[in-house]
């Protein structure tokens, strides 16, 4: 018995030499530094995930999408959080191209790499930065300005026929006064120079999520990022009549379970 408890000492001892190697290396790695932010960085097109997802699903539909909406986890939810609002963009047929958690690089990557070919929208609609403020404390808003213009151009360049929705990147946490809030709020003071009025056009509907002291609600966005359905209920029909006379056709109809009131931010943050 005592050379089996010595045994069975011996193996407990190895594995939890094992896992106490493999904690040490993965906090190491946790804890390195993320390469310095330079001002290619937002411009220079990075592979990440999703994309063959989204090939698959342009070959499926055999290229038949009229509306096209690309950005991060805030345009990849609109489907899933907000499915009722998102519904209306049927007659559109839409290709939602949104990636949780992706920069402008990473946007560019797919880009680049077969997600606007074989495809012809009519209408493009743009809403991308706030990761690379939220993600990289060295990045600088003319950064991610130069990341969002390298897009247009590559839309433009991919389907010149399609007319183009930029939108300001979207207010995140509860107060104006946030430093992240401040640099998204730098980045889009910079994006009305993208706009040329006639193929690439810019609205900021930021107001329309927040309360007359620029504060924003949990109740619209539960996290102080991503909208709920109350929120992107605000965004369809924020962005509805532009969308509308650029594709020439409307929007469907609100669900008849849905108010047809236009929804209102909350007074306060919870």
């Amino acid at each position: 018995m005592i050379i089996k408890h010595s045994s069975m000492t011996t193996r407990f001892h190895a594995i939890l030499g094992v896992a106490l190697c493999t904690f040490t290396v993965e906090t190491v790695l946790s804890a390195m530094p993320v390469e310095p932010r330079t001002p290619e960085s937002a411009v220079t097109p990075v592979e990440k995930s999703r994309h063959t997802d989204f090939m698959r699903q342009i070959k499926a539909g055999h290229g038949d999408f009229d509306f096209v909406l690309i950005g991060d986890s805030i345009t990849d939810g609109w489907p899933k959080k907000g499915a009722d609002s998102y519904a209306r963009f049927a007659p559109w047929k839409p290709l939602d191209l949104g990636v949780s958690g992706e920069s402008t690089e990473e946007v560019l990557w797919r880009l680049l790499n077969g997600e606007l070919d074989n495809i012809h929208p009519k209408v493009v609609m743009i809403m991308i930065g706030t990761n690379n403020i939220g993600h990289y404390g060295d990045e600088k808003p003319e950064w991610v300005a130069a990341g969002i213009k390298k897009i247009i151009e590559t839309v433009r360049a991919k389907q010149p026929q399609a007319k183009i929705l930029l939108l300001a990147i979207f207010p995140r946490a509860a107060s104006p006064n946030d430093s992240l809030r401040q640099k998204n709020d730098q980045v889009n003071a910079m994006l009305p120079a993208l706009a040329d009025s006639k193929n690439v056009f810019f609205i900021d509907i930021g107001p329309k999520f927040l309360d007359p002291q620029g504060n924003l609600s949990k109740e619209i966005m539960p996290d102080l990022l991503h909208p709920n359905d109350q929120g992107y209920r605000i965004w369809i029909e924020a962005v509805r009549p532009k969308l509308e006379e650029l594709m020439g056709s409307p929007l469907a109809p609100e669900p008849a379970t849905t108010p047809t009131a236009t929804p209102t931010p909350g007074t306060s943050s919870k």
